[in-house]
């Protein structure tokens, strides 16, 4: 007996509604800023989130018993790599039991491997140096240049682990390129004047920047790389700005400012606290808008004071 029409299609309907869709690819980051390029290169083909928030210090994230179950469903984790998440992240990716995300594995993005790397050791590392990666500066998404090299990198990863969308993956990691591109252009020229000029910062979250937009990092606020401030380096820091004319003290969000503001006092300096990631203000919402505000601020900065 032949099916009726309006049978046939209801059938027809539940086995299409019945035929699951694809899963969207479950991507975990240790950082809002890797977090920010891999929704501009995965689009909404992706689900992302960072397990960290901008306005923390990424070396020092507190271990959460969520963030092992979040691993735990993850496709894709991604990590600045350089000893950045040392502190914090290896017991968790033990503790996910998740075989697709352990160092090595396909799941397993380190996002340094094809960025430009400053500040590598060229001699033994002891304690004494304070808090040195061995492997270099792990700051370095603070250049546009690396943040393209990075969304290459992710493009790449998800192109293997989910072909039939290799294309879309594709484009927008070329749209992101140049866009971000067109963006360094105005941040450069905004910037151009200003080269050479001296600043302090409080820890060695910079050099990258600096390095991009010409600006001489003299000193810093920490004697040591995560070392607290000492009275004696505070007060030599003190005495080389004052010779030097230094204006500007870059301090990242979760720093405490009580010595820095101190050095103000006495140098005439200027107190700049400027995140160093996506979302470490409200208006820095992502990885292009971290460069927006972050150059603004310093180019008001260094016009209110004179900084040269």
């Amino acid at each position: 007996m032949k099916m009726p029409f309006f049978v046939a299609l209801a059938l027809g309907g539940g086995l299409l509604a019945a035929t699951p869709a694809r899963a969207a690819l479950n991507v975990i980051t240790t950082t809002e800023d890797l977090a920010s390029i891999a929704r501009e290169v995965g689009g909404d083909t992706i689900k992302v989130e960072s397990l960290s928030r901008g306005y923390q210090d990424p070396h020092f994230v507190e271990a959460k018993p969520s963030f092992v179950l979040k691993l735990n469903k993850a496709d894709l984790l991604i990590v600045v790599g350089r000893e950045l998440e040392i502190g914090w992240l290896p017991p968790l990716i033990t503790q996910a039991r998740n075989a697709k995300i352990q160092p090595g594995a396909d799941g397993y993005l380190d996002a340094s491997l094809t960025a430009k790397i400053l500040e590598i050791p060229t001699s033994q590392i002891t304690r004494a140096m304070g808090d040195v990666h061995p492997s270099g500066n792990p700051h370095y998404w603070l250049d546009p240049d690396n943040g393209k090299r990075i969304a290459k990198a992710i493009q790449k990863k998800l192109a293997a682990m989910d072909a039939a969308n290799a294309a879309a993956y594709a484009q927008r990691e070329e749209d992101f390129e140049r866009r971000l591109s067109a963006a360094d252009k105005g941040w450069q020229a905004q910037m151009a004047p200003y080269k050479g000029v001296k600043i302090v910062t409080y820890h060695r979250s910079w050099p990258n920047f600096a390095d991009h937009f010409g600006l001489d990092v003299m000193g810093y606020v920490e004697p040591k790389p995560g070392i607290p401030p000492s009275p004696s380096h505070t007060l030599d820091l003190m005495k080389a700005m004052k010779e030097q004319g230094v204006k500007i003290i870059m301090v990242e969000p979760y720093f405490d400012a009580k010595t820095p503001n101190s050095i103000a006092r006495e140098t005439g300096a200027r107190v700049l606290v400027l995140p160093p990631s996506v979302g470490g203000v409200p208006a820095v919402s992502d990885y292009v808008k971290l460069f927006d505000y972050d150059v603004r601020q310093i180019v008001d900065a260094i016009k209110a004071t004179g900084a040269k």
